[in-house]
């Protein structure tokens, strides 16, 4: 099979671009949640090691793939890659239609010259962060978006893009 996968990111960003707090999430937005497990649901899903421990254990139905330099990390239910690159070989091997960068800072940058696809999440608000999702301004095609939002106090909506 020679297809080629689509390489989406999906990301949850604040206005200055803002993605978190250390290893915390700066909002939960529970339709932000349900719309990330609809689309990643069946697809690999590649993450950092940080990303990973922050969610605490794989994600079901999904082909956990995560990065570390760490030759000793392992734990049940995931595949260990040594690099991005060496991430998305595994990924291709088990999905030929999509594959999903899920984070954090440090793996975004790394895949935007990989990605084609980017799912966003845009959150309105003043935000505490350390990490911070990278420039994407060559994402300039609207496929589809959504209306503004608003759950608790968070105005939000999402946006898909391609190159």
């Amino acid at each position: 099979m020679n297809s080629k996968p689509t390489i989406s990111i999906i990301v949850a960003i604040g206005p200055n671009r803002e993605i978190g707090n250390g290893n915390n999430l700066l909002w939960h937005i529970s339709e932000d949640f349900k719309r990330f497990k609809t689309l990643t649901t069946n697809h690999p899903i590649i993450m950092g090691r940080k990303t990973f421990e922050s969610i605490g254990k794989p994600l079901l139905k999904r082909t956990n793939i995560v990065i570390t330099r760490d030759p000793s990390f392992s734990q049940n239910g995931i595949i260990v890659a040594n690099s991005l690159e060496n991430a998305l070989e595994e990924a291709k091997n088990i999905d030929q239609k999509e594959i999903f960068i899920i984070g954090g800072g440090q793996i975004y940058q790394q895949a935007m010259i990989y990605a084609n696809k980017l799912y966003l999440t845009e959150v309105k608000g003043n935000f505490n962060a350390s990490i911070f999702f990278p420039e994407y301004s060559k994402f300039k095609k609207v496929i589809w978006e959504s209306d503004w939002r608003k759950e608790n106090q968070y105005e939000f909506r999402f946006l898909e893009l391609t190159k």
